[in-house]
């Protein structure tokens, strides 16, 4: 069987449609050309590389706050697909309850965006989450974890560590950021997307120096509680990319097929509750 047919779940990718959704007045970034994907475009990406079920991240990008575009989205294929809404920090349970309902599992919050002071203002929000076990999926770059471990951790929130953590390649494993984002893996309620390795690669595709930190994630957290995801249709790239290559990344990476099982569908299938 091609790895192209192996059943997948993809934990992260995004829907953008502002044709049908146009993007908010105020969003610092408003993604064009081949950074835009509908939802019509990402179900033929499913359906191409054997993607059986989705989490949609609502991004900062182009919608902020606004959740149309995500929920308009779940609605095509209910239970194959899941979401995570950026929502401001004082929303209310009732509101979170509702979307919910509506096939969000979690909130997204960007410190590489909007700044680690932000984060550290959510602790109430988490709180909120977590009572109606709603997941964290936690955007950080750099050693910004290091800073926002002790609130992350203290609202017993389940949290889902966005892009392998961002590190600097150029620091090594041994950066306070990337130390947190280890130290986290005995908590239990910590997983990692093996993902996005353009965002923080310095060199092009496959991005060697990102090697080992892709180990050293595996190694601590297992497969158990590593996920893969595509992060489609990938915004602010610095080349083109494609699904098809980030597969094969895979097969290199694990060539057992028992392995990529773990990472492509029974782990990401219990952690994200498909």
């Amino acid at each position: 069987m091609s790895v192209f047919d192996e059943d997948k779940i993809d934990a992260h990718c995004h829907v953008l449609d502002p044709a049908r959704f146009p993007y908010a007045a105020d969003v610092a970034y408003r993604p064009a050309g081949q950074e835009q994907g509908g939802i019509d475009a990402y179900l033929q990406v499913m359906d191409a590389y054997g993607i059986r079920r989705a989490l949609i991240v609502g991004p900062n990008s182009g919608y902020g706050t606004d959740n149309r575009c995500l929920l308009d989205a779940l609605a095509r294929r209910p239970g194959h697909l899941k979401g995570i809404a950026f929502v401001a920090l004082g929303t209310a349970g009732e509101e979170l309850q509702w979307l919910k309902d509506q096939g969000v599992i979690g909130l997204a919050l960007n410190a590489t965006v909007l700044g680690v002071d932000h984060v550290l203002r959510a602790g109430p929000l988490l709180a909120r989450a977590a009572a109606l076990d709603l997941v964290l999926s936690l955007q950080v770059e750099h050693d910004q974890l290091d800073a926002l471990r002790p609130l992350v951790e203290g609202s017993g929130v389940r949290t889902l560590i966005d892009h392998g953590g961002r590190p600097d390649p150029a620091r090594g494993v041994a950066q306070p950021g990337f130390q947190a984002l280890l130290a986290m893996a005995g908590n239990g309620r910590t997983a990692v997307k093996l993902s996005g390795w353009q965002k923080f690669s310095r060199v092009a595709p496959p991005w060697p120096d990102t090697r080992p930190f892709f180990d050293a994630l595996l190694d601590r957290f297992g497969l158990d509680a590593c996920l893969w995801a595509s992060d489609w249709p990938f915004l602010r790239a610095p080349e083109r990319l494609d699904v098809g290559p980030l597969l094969r990344l895979v097969e290199r990476l694990l060539p057992d097929a028992a392995d990529r099982r773990k990472l492509w569908w029974d782990s990401p299938r219990r952690w994200l509750g498909f």
